[in-house]
């Protein structure tokens, strides 16, 4: 009897042991699968911003109209270009709100995405939500102060060119 339940336990222990294996192969093909995915999204959102820019006048010296952009609803404005959170879409001033209620600790990818009613389980809708957080900084709206956490720029770090005096 001893022998027969030997057998079946190290029958066992190796079918974990293959079912770990496999788990780890599907592991590593699902954060592939979801950096591609990562990198499509953000490829998409560059492209249409790219679009969007192509039509906007090219003299940036001028005075800009304050007129939405036509275009896709993702495009964000720069910083320069816009007087108001109110001329972002609404995802992206739902991304300010959230990053203004964060405060000093500045607000996370994670946290980003369940502002935006994502799955914040998901690692490509977080990483989605990083990209727009990032976008975001790159316009000038947000600032990335520590690694990962997006707050808005203090004014003296950040001043808006567009605006005489800098201060309200």
């Amino acid at each position: 009897m001893r022998a027969f339940l030997e057998t079946r336990q190290k029958a066992a222990a190796a079918q974990v042991k293959d079912l770990e294996a496999e788990l780890e192969r599907v592991r590593a093909a699902l954060a592939e699968a979801e950096e591609v995915h990562r990198r499509r999204v953000i490829g998409l959102e560059q492209y249409l911003e790219a679009l969007t820019e192509e039509n906007a006048p090219a003299d940036g010296a001028g005075e800009v109209p304050r007129k939405k952009a036509v275009g896709p609803r993702r495009a964000v404005p720069h910083r320069r270009h816009a007087s108001e959170v109110a001329e972002l879409s609404p995802d992206y001033q739902a991304l300010m709100a959230a990053a203004v209620d964060a405060g000093g600790d500045g607000l996370g990818a994670r946290r980003a995405a369940v502002v935006l009613g994502w799955d914040s389980a998901s690692a490509s809708r977080v990483e989605g939500a990083r990209a727009r957080l990032k976008r975001l900084v790159e316009r000038g709206w947000l600032v990335e102060a520590k690694p990962g956490r997006f707050m808005p720029p203090v004014p003296e770090q950040a001043p808006d060119p567009g605006r005489p005096g800098g201060g309200s």
